[in-house]
């Protein structure tokens, strides 16, 4: 086949115009060829094309390319074709500068630099990428911004005005698809853009009738839009071939062109339908963005879409035909209509929620009486409920208020109607009675699960809304609404539930209850009851305190209830109230006596933070009462799992995608605090730290030279060598650094020192001023920190002293000597300290009994050299294959018969270091192997 006739494909279409431009036509030539041509080949179009031209359709082709990779999010593809589009941009140099960068690559670039921003900025999505999108992502991030510093000016302009630059590339289409130029081959390449590529190669390679049509000469009148250049070309081959074949035929040509003529302009009108057809859509999303805009009712932007074949708008006005009677079975039945349709694709809940609305208007205003209307509002709260299908997603506020003013409706009718309205779920449909009659009302429904569901709603929303915005206040204050809604129930359901029902709504009130601190009582208790303010507060006061009613619902709780859940749930919440309220040994004897931590990793995970949360304020409890080492016991184990912020429920450590997925994350985040229920997490540290440091400081200094002591407190140690490996070692500044110096304080019993480095403005702003009873703690916090460096003092400079008088101590350490004798007492009672008391002269005898720090070390000594010895000797028994004629006895009780040594023999039996479990690993006879 001829290579100056495009067979249709873009590749091949590229090759013969570039063979056009660059080889001459010999002469003769023509002749040949054109008595060679069949009959497929005329019927092929020839394309010739400017260098303007194909550039510019490779560039166009490689922007679809990418913008395609776009939809999909595939990144190494963006990457590598954006890499490509970079090189042919460069080729195209000389076109770019004689015509000006073109709109569509500028367009492309502001594109992409806006879509990688916003990939960047999606942490959820960057998560769910795997490893070469990722990394693809980051590269082609860096290349475009670099990349696009030097289009600054036409990206800014484009950005200014995005409408414009797509109108002027809508309005060049026309101008090269239909309308003839008169101008120059070049001026007509002037309006090509990177659109009319893609329309009119098609059109090229499937219509021959065009052949004949811009071969007839460039007299003819024509709406193609190949150039000047083209049909002068065309008309010359045409008349070449006509003048050497036989002149039969002119009549025939003309009537020939004529039909195919009539044919072209008939295959001309469906191309030009296509094009409008593709306009269009254009057209209409600008109408749409300007309706937007403006405001105009024709077209309510984008979202309105969704709404566009839902029936149920359209049967909005007319709710019920005219002259219709309005009675209980037409409501129902229309009810249940609207219901129908409720979990279908396509439904629109918020339409489905106003006719609801409306149909409760319409029954109440025809008196149809109260069940009618209980069950609609039944089904406007489920439908409020279900207007967020994702279970993850939280109610909008209007939504919000708008349940939380149908559920106080809906208790209002029952409480008005108490007698007379029978709820339950029990009630089959079929036997439910929602007419007017002698009989009372029977409506299927439980209004405490409604209930408990807008209670986890109350969650869900305090869980996505930002702690520390003005928007966490005000949704925090609806949680006065909520309680009285949970009150209001609770009378209902004391008089009209089952056990089980009252147990449910008693522990949604203990949940609102048991983390409060209750200021009133405490006032109370203080005696300073006469400082309430207003009126408000007076009343408050008068009411009944919060100890009050949670000892009253969990005492119900635990006798009537039979679900292991809530009854542990009650008890936890029951503890932690009563550690709160430092009630010390209520709640440490009704922990013991539930047995809870027995059989609590059995619990599921809500439960199971909420006992953390329990033992946590148990623990701080006990500190704030003194009792130093059951606070250390109650955070143990919170604390030395570095995870304490992931236990307690407020917030997510950074894991890998390994140890946690996507789906196994939003589980968690489901299970977060809200964030007013937290607790203080540097104030759990100090309080943990503190009482470590109190503990381990005094007995670092009685076992100093014990080589076998254990560590009471790994996170405490681990601080402290931090705290020593600084280089340099400045004024404490976090909470942390306070407590290291004030351990190193301890240890050489400066009792001034430590305190001042624990009780401070810093330390007192960070920590000590959040407990309620702040004087108190700090006054016991200084007593301990005496106390212990007492202790302290007499374990490291024991040895020093022959004997000491107790009220010099007492005069150091600012103690009295009561309490100074106490201490001792204890000590020696203990088997703590080698001393006696005398008691005509107060002193305290020390006794030469304590080895000094060179016999300790000498001690030391002789007990590593007694191990090496032994280790040696062990190592020798092995090499010889004897152990103390242990392992290869025979039954007789003698050695080894063979008084062969060799390794064969022993590894034919197993081998006795393998087997018999000796001391030396197998590595130990490979390497020495060879000796024997």
């Amino acid at each position: 086949m001829s290579r100056f006739f495009a067979t249709g494909s873009d590749s091949e279409s590229e090759e013969s115009s570039s063979a056009d431009e660059i080889t001459p036509k010999a002469p003769g030539t023509t002749f040949k060829q054109s008595l060679l041509l069949s009959d497929d080949e005329e019927d092929t179009k020839r394309v010739v094309r400017s260098a303007k031209d194909k550039r510019f359709e490779e560039l166009t082709n490689l922007i679809k390319t990418i913008r395609n990779a776009m939809k999909i999010r595939d990144m190494a593809k963006c990457l590598e074709e954006f890499e490509q589009l970079c090189r042919a941009f460069l080729k195209s140099k000389n076109i770019v500068d004689k015509e000006g960068v073109p709109s569509f690559y500028i367009r492309l670039l502001a594109d992409l630099e806006d879509y990688l921003n916003q990939l960047w900025e999606d942490k959820e999505g960057k998560k769910k990428m795997n490893k070469n999108n990722a990394k693809a992502l980051s590269t082609l991030r860096q290349k475009i911004r670099k990349y696009n510093r030097d289009y600054e000016t036409e990206i800014a302009a484009y950005k200014e005005n995005p409408q414009e630059s797509a109108d002027e590339e809508e309005e060049k289409e026309p101008e090269d698809s239909g309308s003839s130029s008169d101008s120059d081959g070049d001026g007509g390449d002037e309006g090509v853009s990177s659109k009319s590529f893609l329309k009119k190669k098609p059109e090229a390679a499937s219509e021959a009738s065009k052949f004949l049509k811009s071969a007839k000469g460039s007299g003819d009148e024509s709406s193609s839009s190949d150039d000047d250049d083209d049909d002068e070309d065309w008309g010359s081959d045409t008349v070449d071939s006509g003048s050497e074949s036989s002149d039969e035929g002119e009549g025939r040509s003309a009537s020939l062109a004529v039909v195919f003529l009539k044919k072209t302009q008939d295959s001309d009108k469906p191309s030009e339908k296509k094009l409008g057809k593709k306009k269009k859509p254009k057209k209409k999303e600008r109408l749409e963005e300007e309706a937007e805009e403006e405001g105009g009712e024709e077209v309510e932007g984008g979202w309105e879409k969704v709404k566009g074949g839902v029936p149920l708008v359209k049967e909005k006005p007319k709710m019920f035909a005219k002259g219709t009677e309005i009675n209980t079975a037409v409501v129902v039945k229309k009810l249940n209509e609207i219901l129908q349709a409720r979990g279908k694709k396509g439904t629109d809940r918020a339409a489905q929620i106003e006719l609801l609305h409306a149909l409760a208007a319409i029954a109440a205003e025809n008196n149809l009486g109260q069940g009618i209307l209980v069950k609609i509002k039944f089904n406007i709260i489920a439908s409020l409920y279900d207007y967020n299908p994702n279970l993850a997603a939280f109610m909008k506020p209007d939504m919000w208020k708008k349940c939380l003013d149908c559920i106080d409706e809906l208790l209002d009718i029952l409480f008005d109607n108490n007698n007379h309205i029978f709820i339950g779920e029990n009630i089959a449909e079929d036997s439910e009675n929602l007419a007017i009659s002698d009989q009372p009302f029977r409506v299927r429904g439980c209004v405490l699960t409604l209930v408990e569901r807008m209670d986890e709603e109350f969650t869900k929303i305090m869980q996505n809304t930002d702690p520390h915005s003005q928007e966490y206040v005000d949704n925090l204050k609806d949680e006065g609404r909520v309680c009285g809604i949970v009150d209001r129930l609770l009378a209902y359901m004391e008089n009209k539930g089952s056990t089980e029902e009252i147990c449910r709504i008693y522990l949604r009130r203990i949940m609102h209850t048991y983390y409060k601190f209750d200021y009133k009582a405490h006032r109370r208790s203080l005696g300073l009851q006469g400082e309430s303010k207003s009126e408000q507060d007076q009343e408050e006061s008068e009411g009944e305190d919060s100890a009050v009613i949670m000892d009253r619902l969990c005492k119900f709780i635990y006798a009537k209830d039979r679900t292991d859940r809530i009854r542990t749930c009650a008890i936890l919440c029951h503890i932690y109230h009563h550690a709160l309220h430092s009630r010390w040994y209520q709640a440490r004897d009704l922990m013991l006596m539930s047995h809870l931590q027995d059989n609590i990793q059995h619990a599921d995970p809500p439960v199971q933070i909420l006992y953390n949360r329990t033992m946590v304020q148990l623990g701080i409890c006990a500190f704030r009462q003194g009792m130093i080492k059951d606070a250390h016991n109650a955070l143990l184990d919170i604390q030395s799992s570095g995870r304490a912020k992931e236990l307690l429920g407020q917030g997510l450590l950074m894991r890998n995608m390994q140890e946690r997925n996507a789906e196994q994350e939003k589980i968690e985040k489901r299970r977060q605090v809200p964030f007013h229920m937290h607790i203080n997490l540097e104030l759990l540290e100090c309080v943990y730290l503190v009482s470590a440091m109190l503990l381990e400081i005094p007995y670092m200094a009685a076992h100093e030279f014990d080589a076998r002591r254990r560590m009471i407190s790994k996170q405490f140690h681990h601080q402290l060598r931090v705290g020593e490996r600084q280089p340099l070692l400045g004024p404490p500044e976090s909470m942390r650094e306070h407590v290291v110096a004030a351990s190193k304080a301890m240890k050489m019993g400066d009792w001034r020192t430590c305190h001042s480095f624990i009780i401070n403005e810093k330390m007192n702003s960070k920590v000590w001023d959040l407990f309620p009873e702040t004087q108190r703690v700090r006054e016991m916090l200084v007593r301990k920190i005496q106390e212990e460096s007492l202790r302290t003092y007499l374990f490291t400079y024991s040895s020093v002293y022959d004997s000491i008088s107790m009220e010099t101590l007492s005069e150091m350490f600012e103690l009295e000597i009561p309490t100074v004798h106490s201490i001792i007492s204890k000590m020696i009672i203990n088997e703590e300290l080698m001393a006696s008391l005398d008691q005509p002269t107060q002193t305290v005898v020390m006794h030469r009994t304590e080895p000094t720090s060179l016999q300790n070390m000498a001690l030391q000594l002789a007990e590593k050299l007694g191990s090496l010895v032994e280790n040696n000797e062990r190592v020798f028994d092995l090499k010889q294959g004897v152990y103390g004629g242990y392992f290869n006895r025979d039954q007789k009780g003698g050695y080894q018969q063979k008084q062969s040594y060799q390794r064969g023999t022993l590894n034919q039996k197993g081998g006795y270091q393998q087997k018999q479990g000796g001391y030396q690993r197998g590595g130990y006879r490979n390497q020495n192997q060879s000796n024997y």
